[in-house]
């Protein structure tokens, strides 16, 4: 097992990262930006290396400097976290060139997965159903319509490096397509430096459903059920629970093997995620893997009893899966919360500032992931996650009854959060009832 990690990352996640390194014996290398010396993350750590100005490309994004902090302290292992370098082959092929272990999958898995028109060819080979579509990046205009026409329309045009909702554009007729064309093209060069684009059916009322996986270095791989991400804004996820209302178990069986067989057709090691979108007569389809830890992945150890990151780190570690399929039992239901400093009046307009005052919620079946404290400064340069609010219950009533009593217990003073909005979904009859799919949230800021 490796005596000391260093964390690739900033905010809630490294903080959880953190805590579970501290409960395996572990020591922790922070690494943060000038704008992050008084982080929780830098705090709590056993040491810290400053790697740079606030920008992400000159701090946590700028690779020699995060490799120089892990060699100076000594690290044996990076933990990425998610995003900026979490799913960067570059990154993860660098760690294993300086002879440091980068916990998470190969390099060549993060490709293979993260080109998503190269993904989607390897899933149909593997024989995994994915959504309706072209075969691989387009580039001339004539197939691109051609494509369309032959698929119908609504289409969605994709980035093949994208993520986020970023470089996504639907076109819900030819003379759309053009334009919509244009600008995920342009969208992705600005956000990824890569141009390239796909096209697929644009399902309608789909349900975004997830299926969380464990793989280790021997050929063992687990699913560990799945998560619904139906509430969303951009594409960027509100609110996850677990298990889907919607699932049968016999679907739920056969999605999971579904991940399973995904993950193994790119020799995929440590947790993964496979998304699918799933419509309303139960067909699914691949969309894209997460070759990380995911934002979500709290709802699933609160079923499961099992800690992800943890996990990860013993397969890292060279450590085989230590059960089988037919070990995970999940209880209960669980459901996030995801918390922004962001003003939900003004289209979740970020507010970076002060936090005048912070009580996070208690109790039973809560759970808080949190980088903030009272005094602390959010700062302008990255994402507005302050907080992930995660509840247990027996079922799915008491779920959203405990759910409510948080958030409203939840003081976050200082700046503008998405407690309120938060709060008024868990009071929404059709979310209440379990009838929503991916467009849920704009009906309801059109219905405002």
């Amino acid at each position: 097992m490796f005596k000391k990690i260093l964390v690739a990352n900033r905010g809630e996640i490294a903080v959880r990262i953190i805590r579970t390194c501290r409960e395996m014996g572990i020591k922790t290398v922070a690494v943060y930006s000038e704008a992050d010396r008084e982080a929780l993350h830098v705090k709590m750590a056993d040491e810290a290396v400053c790697i740079g100005a606030p920008p992400p490309g000159r701090s946590y994004l700028n690779i020699p400097n995060i490799i120089s902090a892990a060699e100076m302290k000594g690290a044996e292992a990076i933990h990425p976290g998610y995003g900026f370098l979490a799913e960067n082959p570059y990154f993860a092929e660098i760690c294993e060139r300086q002879k440091i272990t980068f916990i998470g999958p190969p390099a060549s898995a993060i490709e293979d997965m993260g080109a998503k028109a190269r993904a989607r060819e390897l899933m149909i080979k593997a024989g995994v159903p994915v959504v309706p579509g072209s075969p691989g990046l387009l580039t001339r205009e004539r197939e691109i319509a051609e494509i369309a026409e032959a698929i119908g329309y609504p289409v969605i045009i994709k980035a093949s490096a994208g993520g986020g909702g970023r470089g996504m554009r639907i076109a819900l007729n030819s003379e759309e397509l053009e334009r919509s064309v244009r600008t995920a093209r342009a969208e992705a060069e600005a956000a990824f430096g890569d141009g390239g684009i796909y096209l697929e059916k644009y399902l309608l009322e789909p349900r975004h459903v997830e299926i969380q996986i464990l793989a280790d270095k021997f050929g063992n791989a687990v699913y560990l059920g799945e998560r619904d991400c139906s509430i969303q804004r951009r594409h960027q996820k509100l609110i996850e629970e677990t298990p889907c209302p919607v699932l049968t178990q016999q679907l739920r069986e056969e999605m999971g093997a579904t991940a399973v067989r995904a993950a193994q057709a790119v020799n995929y090691v440590g947790a993964g995620t496979v998304e699918f979108l799933l419509d309303r007569l139960g067909n699914y389809y691949f969309i894209e893997m997460n070759t990380r830890i995911q934002v979500e992945h709290p709802v699933t150890e609160m079923v499961t009893g099992i800690d992800l990151v943890a996990e990860m780190i013993k397969i890292a570690a060279g450590e085989p899966l230590g059960f089988k399929q037919e070990d995970i039992k999940p209880n209960g239901v669980a459901l996030e919360c995801r918390i922004n400093a962001e003003d939900t009046n003004f289209n979740f307009r970020p507010c970076p500032g002060v936090i005048k005052n912070y009580l996070p919620p208690g109790g039973f079946g809560v759970r808080v992931d949190s980088g903030i404290y009272p005094g602390y400064s959010i700062p302008p340069y990255y994402d507005s996650l302050i907080a992930k609010l995660i509840t247990w219950g027996k079922n799915r009533h008491e779920v959203i009854e405990r759910m409510k009593r948080a958030l409203r217990e939840f003081r976050i003073e200082g700046v503008e959060t998405t407690i309120p909005f938060l709060l008024s979904i868990m009071e929404n009859p059709y979310f209440v009832t379990g009838s929503v799919d991916t467009h849920f949230v704009q009906r309801c800021l059109e219905e405002e």
